[in-house]
């Protein structure tokens, strides 16, 4: 099983004049609709449809995911769109959408996640090894390290908008 070792920040705010002088350079953009299977304790089960918002390409993915923290077994694997839809049709659920930008800053991919139904957004790192995660200095535009803090887990706001009537 594959080891996911990520940081995650609360941006303060969007960072659209790094954007704007090209300190961040855009990798892709993408609309992610994310919705939950099954969760239990540290585990969770979901789908995600992901459209690429410069090709139009739309892929389809589940994933388990277990732990909790700095480091998270996780296994991902394309389905089909039939699959996917039969899911969430099963399921009835809210999906959680965000808009993700993957792009590289200062020589790193940072991935920048702003959400359609709450106003956050949230920058990820992805790192090598926890001695590398532990290592890295971010620089204070990030803001907040919320890696640990299970108030901002994805899980934990989609389980919130289950409670909404609408989108």
């Amino acid at each position: 099983m594959a080891l996911e070792i990520e940081r995650k920040f609360l941006l303060p705010e969007y960072p659209k004049t790094l954007l704007e002088e090209g300190a961040i350079q855009v990798l892709k953009e993408q609309v992610i609709d994310q919705t939950y299977l099954a969760l239990d304790g540290d585990q969770e089960l979901r789908v995600r449809k992901i459209k690429d918002l410069g090709t139009g390409e739309v892929t389809y993915t589940h994933t388990f995911k277990r732990g909790f923290g700095l480091a998270r077994e996780e296994i991902e694997y394309d389905i089909s769109a039939g699959l996917y839809e039969q899911m969430i049709h099963i399921r009835r659920a809210v999906p959680l959408v965000k808009k993700r930008l993957t792009a590289l800053w200062n020589g790193i991919q940072v991935e920048i996640d702003s959400y359609h139904q709450i106003q956050m957004a949230v920058l990820e790192v992805e790192f090598g090894s926890e001695e590398e995660a532990t290592r890295f200095v971010p620089p204070a535009w990030f803001g907040p390290d919320i890696s640990t803090d299970k108030q901002y887990s994805n899980k934990r706001i989609w389980r919130e908008l289950q409670g909404r009537k609408q989108i």
